[in-house]
């Protein structure tokens, strides 16, 4: 399969910082004060998501184009399921480590709920993806979407591209109002156990759909030649990063009054219900596609521009993409994803049996879950580097063709 290298540093960069978040010590700690997220409201959940339906796009079109409908579908759902079997996976390698290590399921009970293999009720609740443990919740989510994939890159093969955004859209604004629990509610009320838990899920479906199927569309177009991305994002047009650097700016100050606890009360009440993570609210699209379009622009346009300072900024950001360590995990981030469930479930056992650590013992663990996220990534690239052969991945691709971020 042919690889974007930079964009494979960006999935690697997301899922380094997703590691660092889902660390949790008692008491906290000061890595988790160092990313992008305490400055505007886009996170590396968004990114991830956004970045998966931009490969899909970008790879499955040339399988549909060329093989059919049938073909591009077939791959995709053998994708699709292959990605099940892991999530199911990471969930009873859990549920069988909290058999066996005293104090587990005290531990983890925030995470896990009432969740046994006595339980067959909540089994059947997690293998339909209605009960998601803690950090389980974007591989199932990105399944879902996929199910939907193929019959969405057909519309845009069909040029209908249109159409599909306007649907998302829609969708989009039904989740904003909460119409999914017409349908979810009698779910919810089915699966409910005596940990008064039934539905338990991160991310409303409708709302973050948007991320992942913009993605998509304009994965699928880069590569049916049917957006010229050099033109658009050019050294010479600066209207578009100079507005997406001012709705930027704009967003700063509210998320470090948010991330503080500084908002003034008589604005958290509007703003909150605007601010809503879980739906993807109207601040968390608008800061997004802000940052996303400002980000694609320094990358593509930023090294060629006339001014020194734009120069080095565009090329500190291409380097932190280019490193081969980032590149490593993103080449391979669904199954590092799912190793990094497993880590950090660990993690906070380990911290769940011993007395409050140290500063330093928990940024020292941390590094060393950072350098673990490779491990699943070195066990699939292992011909190349027990034989140095080639893993069948394409050389560096010029940046005007990596896709819109």
């Amino acid at each position: 399969m042919k690889r974007y290298d930079l964009i494979d540093g960006m999935r690697g960069y997301f899922l380094v910082f997703m590691l660092i978040n889902h660390l949790i010590f008692a008491g906290g700690y000061w890595l988790v004060q160092v990313n992008h997220n305490q400055l505007a409201f886009v996170e590396d959940a968004q990114g991830f998501v956004f970045l998966s339906g931009l490969l899909i796009g970008m790879v499955y079109v040339r399988k549909m184009a060329k093989g059919g409908y049938e073909a591009g579908r077939n791959a995709i759902y053998s994708r699709a399921f292959e990605l099940y079997r892991y999530a199911i996976g990471i969930v009873l390698c859990v549920l069988a480590a909290q058999m066996v290590l005293p104090g587990a399921y005290y531990i983890w009970y925030n995470w896990l709920g009432y969740t046994t293999f006595d339980d067959p009720l909540r089994l059947a609740a997690i293998a339909s993806f209605v009960f998601q443990p803690t950090f389980m919740d974007i591989l199932p989510q990105y399944i879902i979407y996929m199910l939907f994939a193929p019959m969405l890159v057909k519309l845009v093969i069909d040029g209908k591209w249109a159409h599909v955004m306007a649907g998302s859209l829609i969708l989009w604004m039904a989740g904003q109002l909460g119409l999914q629990k017409l349908v979810t509610e009698p779910i919810n009320q089915f699966f409910m156990r005596p940990d008064d838990q039934g539905i338990r899920v991160s991310f409303n479906l409708l709302g973050w759909q948007i991320v992942f199927y913009s993605g998509l569309v304009l994965g699928a177009m880069t590569s049916l030649n049917r957006i010229e991305w050099g033109r658009i994002f050019s050294p010479q047009n600066t209207f578009i990063p100079t507005i997406s650097a001012l709705i930027c700016a704009f967003f700063l100050p509210l998320r470090i009054l948010t991330a503080h606890g500084l908002m003034p009360a008589e604005l958290i009440g509007k703003f909150a219900t605007m601010e809503i993570r879980a739906d993807f609210g109207p601040v968390y699209l608008i800061n997004f596609v802000a940052a996303a379009t400002l980000l694609t622009w320094m990358i593509i346009a930023g090294p060629k521009h006339k001014a020194l300072w734009v120069r080095r900024i565009a090329n500190a950001i291409i380097w932190v993409l280019s490193l081969k360590f980032l590149q490593l995990l993103g080449r391979h981030s669904l199954y590092v994803y799912v190793w990094h469930v497993g880590i950090v479930y660990a993690v906070y056992y380990l911290d769940g049996r011993t007395p409050e650590l140290s500063e330093v013992a928990k940024t020292a663990i941390a590094v060393s879950c950072i350098a673990l996220l490779a491990l699943p990534a070195l066990w699939r690239e292992r011909d190349k580097w027990l034989t140095g052969g080639s893993t069948g991945t394409a050389t560096p691709v010029k940046v005007a063709a990596s896709g819109k971020r």
